[in-house]
């Protein structure tokens, strides 16, 4: 082999092994064989020599060619297993350490709410019943009783929707989800035993009211339901709730159109403090009463044969009462920090307490 063939040897080779990482290494590689490197160069210039002198020349520059790829493929090779080795070291983790800290999200409180009243009744046999939350206007008030000059169907209370084209029939943001108990009885045979939690709107807003809101109501259809069922019913899901055993609850007389008799249901609560389950004051939590004969008829059951009781509760109410949150309009405002304070571990199941 010529002198300059050597003395290119010699000097890739000792570029090679001063490449300390892959990007020098890949400039020697570009600088010996690429388009424009010099054995490249070396290689081109064969055409332009003597046939015999060409013959022995392109010899020795195929066997230095060879040579000069292996080498720097090994070196390439050596290269890539050293910085592999120095990326684990980099990068190994010490299982034995904590884990970092991370964000973690929570359960609004409403849905845990909701959460707690679906695990409480569906150990009494209650199954949940939903429904669309734009009604028709003889499922949100005709077939529950409410007459035509009732308050609830004004515009100042309710958000009533323009008319459908080719449809006759009035269409309102439900104001209640009795709508959806209305539907159950016309599509399920007694007996009948659901909960229908949803949202519901109302034409009102201020710190205990919102335009929209949650509700959770509670029908059941038999044969020989009494009061006493009722109660029984109330009395046992307060309790769980509020997870006091003790807790006293009133029955109180009032009117609902869609119930006979009707009856509002207290607690007990202390007015200067603000505990439930203490004090010497009551505090109103929910409706109910016995279904009114006319609801039944509505829906196709015979009054003489079925009987049943209906309640309702408005879930932000009950869960500002449990957390001790003053103001309704925090429930929609989206303020992280209140969510982080008030809301519930995703991981964590709505449990029972007492009772059921």
């Amino acid at each position: 082999m010529s002198d300059d063939l050597e003395i290119l040897r010699q000097d890739v080779l000792s570029e090679l092994a001063g490449a300390a990482d892959m990007r020098a290494w890949d400039a020697v590689r570009v600088g010996t064989l690429g388009k424009s490197g010099r054995l490249t160069a070396l290689l081109k210039a064969l055409g332009k020599m003597a046939p015999d002198e060409r013959k022995a020349r392109g010899v020795a520059l195929n066997r230095l060619r060879d040579d000069l790829t292996r080498a720097i493929e090994d070196r390439g090779r050596e290269l890539e297993a050293a910085a592999l080795e120095a990326r684990l070291v980099a990068e190994r983790v010490d299982v034995s350490l904590p884990p970092p800290a991370t964000a973690q999200g929570s359960i609004h409180p409403i849905s845990r709410a909701v959460e707690e009243m679906t695990a409480i009744f569906g150990a009494m046999g209650f199954s949940v019943a939903e429904g669309p939350d734009i009604e028709t206007d003889w499922h949100n008030f005709s077939a529950l009783n409410t007459p035509d000059h009732h308050p609830a169907r004004t515009d100042h209370d309710t958000f009533y929707l323009p008319p459908v084209p080719g449809l006759d029939v009035a269409r309102v943001l439900r104001t209640q989800t009795s709508g959806v108990q209305i539907r159950t009885m016309l599509s399920q045979k007694p007996p009948i035993r659901v909960i229908c939690p949803g949202r519901t709107y109302r034409a009102d807003h201020d710190a205990t009211h919102s335009p929209m809101f949650h509700q959770c109501e509670g029908l059941v259809v038999g044969q020989g339901i009494t009061l006493g069922h009722l109660k029984g019913c109330l009395i046992e899901f307060l309790r769980v709730f509020f997870d006091k055993p003790d807790l006293p609850v009133r029955f109180r007389s009032s009117y609902f159109p869609f119930t006979e008799p009707s009856m509002e249901v207290d607690i007990g609560w202390s007015r200067r403090t603000g505990e439930i389950g203490g004090g010497e004051d009551w505090l109103e939590v929910l409706g109910s009463g016995m279904i009114h004969a006319r609801v039944l008829a509505n829906c196709g059951l015979d009054p003489r044969e079925w009987q049943g009781f209906a309640f309702g509760m408005g879930v932000e109410r009950l869960t500002m009462l449990k957390n001790g949150i003053p103001d309704l309009r925090s429930f929609y405002e989206s303020d992280i920090r209140w969510l982080r304070h008030y809301g519930s571990d995703p991981l964590a199941p709505a449990l029972l307490h007492e009772g059921v």
